[in-house]
């Protein structure tokens, strides 16, 4: 069954929704522990799936998978904490921080990371709350570029356009990742 046949269906039988609690569960709530860390995302991963119930009256049901507007969602109240967000980021930039989830690779690559993640922080931290959103659907949610802009509401000329400025940014305050790369090696 489709999200969005789930959906309908839960419109006179509430408990079908949970068929898409069960289905995108744990990669929204990875997506929203990436962004806010542990102490936030539980909470805001129930209020995601809270919302989306209360809402579901105005999905639409052309849309076949619920991912894009429930990241939509997500982004809404990952906005609410945007300040704790930008406060973590800095601290990350200042200190020699360790990623929050395990790595499978190999040590090397453990340390590069480790090394790189204070420099990828402090970009991050320099881009808009908008400019972050729409990074971190494509790269840590992984959605195309026509999901991103259902789920932010945009056009996908202004979604292609952002990210475009958005690696721009990027190329300037990362600077040659290469040569960093080769003097840690």
């Amino acid at each position: 069954m489709s999200d969005s046949a789930a959906i309908s269906a839960s419109l006179t039988d509430p408990e079908r929704f949970a068929e898409i609690f069960h289905r995108h569960w744990d990669e929204i709530h990875r997506y929203i522990y990436r962004r806010l860390g542990p102490e936030a995302a539980e909470d805001v991963s129930a209020e995601v799936f809270t919302t989306a119930f209360q809402a579901r009256k105005r999905y639409d049901p052309a849309r076949t998978d619920a991912r894009p507007w429930l990241y939509g969602i997500a982004t809404n109240l990952i906005s609410q904490h945007r300040r704790a967000e930008r406060r973590r980021n800095q601290v990350l930039a200042r200190a020699d921080a360790e990623w929050i989830t395990p790595f499978d690779d190999s040590v090397d690559a453990r340390l590069n990371a480790q090394r790189l993640a204070p420099r990828i922080a402090s970009a991050l931290s320099r881009l808009s709350a908008h400019e972050r959103d729409l990074l971190l659907m494509i790269v840590w949610a992984e959605l195309t570029y026509e999901e991103a802009a259902q789920a932010l509401d945009l056009p996908l000329g202004t979604v292609q356009s952002r990210l475009h400025r958005i690696r721009k940014k990027l190329r300037r305050s990362l600077g040659d990742l290469a040569r960093f790369k080769e003097e840690y090696a």
